[in-house]
């Protein structure tokens, strides 16, 4: 019985995924706050009129998720929520900078893996 239980959760959640955004996840763990919880229509807003680096991926990946519970899942749009997003460290792209006197300052070029699961509000 449990198992059919997950089963049925699980029918019930779209997401969408991004690996390797050329940004920290620090600057996107900002704006992800902001949206957890909130419905999509509600969350879209609040993404488009926030003056962060991060706004912009979140969007588009959003707008993703959005699109993967209609068609995917035959999820109803008015009645979808963010019910999961985070962002996890990825590989870090380490580059040299020449530097005072001779010496080399190293460059840390972050990137993220950014997670977004939508659900159908009951």
């Amino acid at each position: 019985m449990p198992e059919q239980e997950t089963v049925q959760n699980k029918a019930l959640e779209a997401k969408a995924i991004l690996r390797y955004a050329r940004i920290s996840s620090r600057k996107v763990k900002i704006v992800a706050d902001l949206i957890r919880g909130k419905k999509v229509d509600e969350a879209l807003a609040i993404i488009k009129f926030t003056p962060k680096a991060s706004s912009e991926v979140l969007e588009k990946l959003l707008k993703s998720a959005i699109a993967n519970a209609e068609n995917n899942h035959g999820m109803n749009r008015g009645n979808l929520i963010v019910s999961e997003i985070y962002a996890n460290q990825g590989p870090t792209l380490k580059r040299i900078r020449p530097a005072a006197k001779g010496s080399a300052v190293r460059i840390r070029k972050r990137t993220c893996h950014i997670t977004i699961v939508v659900k159908e509000e009951n």
